[in-house]
């Protein structure tokens, strides 16, 4: 069993590496600055996640057997799997926004997510660098749902191949124009601005798959064509990996007073 993931990160190395150099959004090595501790995020937090899931999944389900009546589940996971899959991203990129915007306007949750918006400079590899707190709550709160209402494994194990290979893409330094398809599927440059570190990309773009979550909920950045200036935060935040885990626990004067981003729209 390839518990780390190792498998996974080979493929996308494959598939992510060549398409970055040949179709990047801007220039950037390969080797750059902050891939060790991005290689560290992959191991640690794999396998972390993943147990996180597995504990979910069992006290979830646990908790549905006696709370759902089983011709509901029945119903749910007896449905197309085509159809399961497309409800699975529905339901569980509502979990993601209102996570993802909760992590953004509470300032004691903004510390953990500030560590993931540290990134200066995105590719592919910068889906994994997540802290672990950030990660499972996002996780626990967006699949919980999934679990309860019993979909059924195979809809589940197809989502969870589909949100990978969608995470990895829209961190990737791809410029890949979307089209139409823009309002209905994110893309590198909705997520980008999302990483923007630049005054009108702040508490913007929060879904993980469905633009159209932030158009209803009012926080849509529409940006045209235009790339961002910069990513990263203003925050000091240490380039170690075991730095970045500690610190949402650090004083506040070790931190820098960046405002946490206004709830206004």
């Amino acid at each position: 069993m390839d518990i780390f993931g190792i498998k996974a990160l080979l493929i996308a190395a494959l598939i992510f590496i060549p398409f970055e150099h040949l179709f990047h959004e801007r220039p950037q090595k390969t080797l750059r600055k902050g891939l060790g501790v991005d290689l560290i995020y992959v191991l640690f937090n794999g396998l972390i996640i993943k147990v996180a899931i597995v504990l979910i999944a069992a006290n979830t389900l646990d908790a549905a057997a006696v709370l759902v009546p089983q011709s509901m589940t029945q119903a749910v996971g007896g449905q197309p799997v085509w159809l399961q899959v497309a409800e699975i991203i529905l339901i569980t990129d509502i979990g993601v926004y209102w996570t993802h915007r909760a992590f953004h306007e509470i300032p004691a949750l903004w510390k953990f997510h500030a560590v993931h918006h540290g990134i200066d400079e995105l590719d592919w590899l910068g889906a994994f660098h997540s802290h672990p707190v950030d990660a499972i709550l996002t996780k626990a709160i967006s699949l919980t749902p999934v679990f309860f209402l019993g979909f059924s494994e195979a809809s589940i194990a197809l989502f969870s191949s589909i949100y990978f290979g969608h995470t990895l893409l829209v961190h990737s330094n791809l410029r890949i124009p979307f089209g139409p398809l823009k309002w209905l599927i994110a893309s590198p440059q909705f997520h980008h601005w999302h990483h923007a570190n630049q005054r009108e990309a702040y508490d913007k773009n929060f879904a993980g798959q469905l633009p159209v979550l932030d158009m209803v909920f009012g926080t849509y950045n529409a940006t045209g064509n235009k790339v961002p200036e910069k990513y990263g935060v203003d925050d000091p935040i240490p380039s170690s990996y075991f730095g970045q885990v500690s610190y949402p626990l650090l004083p506040p004067d070790k931190r820098s007073d960046r405002p946490v981003p206004s709830t206004e729209a």
